[in-house]
């Protein structure tokens, strides 16, 4: 006798999950979106600033320094003539390498703008050198010779066009301030040629002539003494 039926699908059991097991997985992975999405938004914050910021910008410097002011001179003078000069110099260091086998080379090539101040220093007259009749009213003036008070390269117009240096030349470093006192002489000297010096005499005797003559004086007598006379 056959037993009672029974159902096929009693013998297969049906697990379904647990509601805590879900709960556990889901908070887990919601943790874990959480964390990533804080941390790509904290290099976010982090990140896009220096990307927006601009480079950073170099600069030089300059640390204050006390000033000692060690003499004073008083100056009686008049500047009758200023001379602008340019002046290309070419210097090369030749320096001998490997025994004499070897001629190397560090040049420079300076392109110089200078200005030369020209006029009559006032304190080399003497008490004799000033003399006024009051019954003429001639003045009589004898004025030291024009001298150069001062030679200075234009710092804005200077400057090193080439500098080159040779593979087994060692750089010398004081080549640009060689450069720069050959061009001062040169300035200088090209600055007292032609007829620079009469040019200055003229204009000082137009200056003292047109003071002596507010002063009173009908006529101004001037003369030179020749360079080297009277502490010239």
């Amino acid at each position: 006798m056959e037993g009672p039926l029974q159902d096929p699908y009693a013998s297969v059991a049906v697990h379904a999950p647990r509601p805590a097991a879900r709960v556990g997985r889901a908070a887990r992975i919601a943790l874990l979106v959480a964390a990533i999405v804080a941390s790509v938004g904290f290099g976010a914050l982090v990140v896009a600033p220096r990307l927006r910021a601009p480079a950073p910008e170099s600069g030089v410097a300059v640390r204050p320094s006390p000033a000692l002011v060690i003499a004073i001179r008083d100056l009686a003078r008049i500047e009758t003539t200023e001379v602008h000069v340019e002046k290309v110099v070419d210097l090369t260091d030749r320096q001998s390498r490997l025994f004499g086998l070897v001629q190397a080379t560090d040049a420079l090539l300076l392109v110089a703008v200078g200005h030369v101040t020209i006029g009559v220093d006032l304190a080399r007259l003497g008490d004799d050198d000033i003399a006024m009749d009051p019954e003429t009213g001639v003045a009589r003036i004898t004025l030291p010779a024009p001298e150069v008070f001062s030679t200075r390269l234009d710092e804005e117009g200077t400057y090193v066009y080439t500098r080159s240096t040779s593979l087994l030349a060692r750089r010398n470093e004081q080549l640009e301030s060689r450069a720069r006192k050959e061009a001062t002489a040169a300035i200088e000297k090209a600055a007292l040629e032609g007829d620079v010096m009469a040019r200055a005499r003229a204009q000082a005797e137009r200056q003292l002539t047109a003071l002596a003559t507010q002063l009173g004086a009908k006529r101004v007598d001037i003369r030179w003494r020749d360079v080297g006379v009277g502490g010239d």
